[in-house]
């Protein structure tokens, strides 16, 4: 009879040995994933250093104290540089304007140069700046006098190498070369502008 439970013992531990033992064969690894690098984020806005060199076209208004108002087509040539300091740019450029708007007393305004500076805030792939600095008319008969311009525009990148833009300016000239009229010019003209 102890010959028969011993026998019974040994085989309950016999078929119960793997059960406490656990899985005798080792787990099959987790397969691993390889997931790939992030892109790099997308610029939210152009680089705006370099140079630039380009075209413009509009509108004037010449304003005298001695014979009123007249009004004309005026364009030029326009380039300059920026500098991207990341939300803010600013810089500075020469611009060259032809036109023939009546000054008063046989006069016209014939050409305007600036030297100016501007500093702009971007706002997506563009830019709203403020701009002013020193101008220089020619006129017809009264000569060349110099002043001062004010303004402001907004320019919109379409490529990296291309933009457009609309740019407003007053300009004062007080005592035109010592003839006792003062000018005021106001211009609103379109650019387009090829950056390098």
């Amino acid at each position: 009879m102890l010959k028969t439970i011993s026998a019974l013992a040994t085989a309950t531990a016999l078929a119960t040995a793997p059960a406490f033992a656990g899985n005798v064969s080792e787990p099959a690894p987790e397969p691993v994933i390889n997931t790939p690098a992030p892109a790099p984020a997308a610029p939210t806005s152009p680089n705006w250093t370099g140079f630039y060199g380009g075209g413009q076209f509009g509108f004037g208004s010449v304003d005298t104290n001695t014979s009123g108002s007249d009004e004309d087509i005026i364009g030029g040539f326009t380039g300059g540089y920026d500098y991207d300091f990341g939300q803010w740019v600013v810089g500075g450029g020469l611009d060259y304007d032809f036109a023939d708007i009546d000054a008063g007393a046989a006069n016209a305004l014939e050409e305007v140069f600036r030297a100016k500076a501007r500093a702009g805030y971007k706002i997506g792939q563009g830019l709203l700046y403020g701009t002013g600095g020193y101008a220089l008319a020619n006129t017809e008969t009264a000569g060349t006098d110099d002043g001062w311009f004010v303004g402001g525009g907004y320019e919109h990148m379409i490529t990296e190498q291309f933009s457009v833009g609309a740019e407003a300016l007053y300009h004062e000239f007080d005592g035109f070369n010592n003839s006792g009229t003062d000018i005021d010019a106001t211009t609103v003209q379109a650019r387009a502008l090829f950056r390098f």
